[in-house]
């Protein structure tokens, strides 16, 4: 079905843009009787047919309407074929030769753009798998550990430090589920068949559900929330604007220093309802903001102390921005002046994403 909607998509250019060229030359020659400049118009048709579809067979048909049309309407005798006359040959050559080199210089551009688009997603992907191989290591090597000193020293260790151990290894385990879900989003969004579940989501309900879910991981954690006092739905999957928000709060509470409070903030700006995380920590450094959402972000101040010994910060980050663009909406960060970050994003409050 794709294949056959590229063809008619296709098709429609290539009829459009030669009618749309065939009139105006029409009007050109009956208002200015400007004859000279008829073939450059049919050769800048060509060449915007070749600039918009795909492939070379397109821009070739084009030239040899374009001739046709040419020898059929501009050249006497007019309105009928006729290419015994030299003029017309050699008009047509010359016609023929100009178009080609046009349809081929496009499609070689086209092509070039592609092969580096393939190389840029190529690296995003070594990058990514680089991230994650990083981030995995700590975790199963405290979890490979705690178990064996459990298992291999069962007798000699007391009541309490077989739960603190057991809990260290649970407290890995969740945080390898997280990453998990964040690799299954990855794949999700950036397959080239994502269909998202778009539901009208009650703000109210959305927040809860995130709450519920954060709480259970960082129970000692505040979050301040601040929501609009009117009704507000927002078209979106759930599920996963859920997990960009627990994602970035998270970020906060593993990579903040020094962190004392978290908000949750929600407003709406026209059509849109913005999200704001804000926290009053470290903030992140002026030369990384631009790399934070790129999935291979890494905190280079090793000497500051951290909450946690893992460090998912750019994968999770990447899923968010992944998310939010199959959304159709925008995320950023900035950094307070106040100390501290915030990031936001804001998504259309009208379905106008396409499922």
């Amino acid at each position: 079905m794709n294949k056959v909607n590229a063809i008619l998509k296709n098709i429609f250019y290539l009829v459009g843009i030669l009618v749309a060229f065939f009139l105006m030359s029409l009007l050109v020659e009956k208002l200015f009787h400007m004859y000279s400049l008829i073939p450059a118009m049919f050769t800048l048709a060509v060449f915007l047919v070749s600039l918009v579809t795909d492939g070379y067979v397109y821009g070739i048909v084009a030239s040899f309407l374009s001739v046709l049309l040419l020898n059929y309407a501009f050249t006497f005798p007019y309105f009928k074929f006729n290419f015994s006359i030299p003029e017309n040959m050699v008009s047509a050559v010359i016609m023929l030769a100009i178009t080609f080199i046009s349809s081929a210089l496009t499609t070689k551009i086209k092509q070039s753009e592609k092969m580096k688009a393939e190389s840029a997603k190529e690296k995003m992907r070594a990058n990514l798998l680089r991230a994650v191989s990083h981030d995995l290591r700590s975790p199963l090597t405290t979890i490979y550990g705690s178990s064996s000193v459990v298992i291999e020293k069962y007798n000699e260790l007391s009541d309490e430090q077989i739960i603190k151990l057991v809990n260290g290894v649970r407290e890995d385990a969740q945080w390898l589920m997280g990453m998990v879900e964040n690799l299954l989003s990855v794949t999700r969004i950036d397959g080239g068949n994502v269909k998202l579940n778009m539901n009208p989501t009650v703000l109210e309900e959305l927040i809860d559900s995130v709450l519920v879910r954060f709480r259970k991981r960082y129970p000692s954690q505040k979050v301040v929330v601040d929501l609009p006092e009117d009704f507000i739905s927002i078209p979106m999957d759930a599920v996963l604007i859920e997990q960009v928000i627990v994602n970035i709060l998270e970020n906060a509470v593993q990579h903040a220093i020094g962190m004392t409070e978290l908000e949750l903030k929600v407003f709406v700006v026209g059509q849109k309802a913005v999200f704001e995380i804000l926290d009053d920590g470290c903030g992140i450094p002026k030369e990384d903001l631009s790399q934070v959402f790129t999935g291979y972000y890494e905190k280079k101040n090793i000497e500051a102390p951290a909450d946690f010994k893992k460090n998912n910060m750019g994968i999770g980050l990447s899923v968010c921005a992944s998310i939010i663009k199959a959304h159709g909406g925008s995320i950023s960060v900035e950094n307070r002046k106040t100390g501290g970050c915030c990031f936001r994003f804001s998504l259309n409050m009208e379905d106008e994403c396409d499922e």
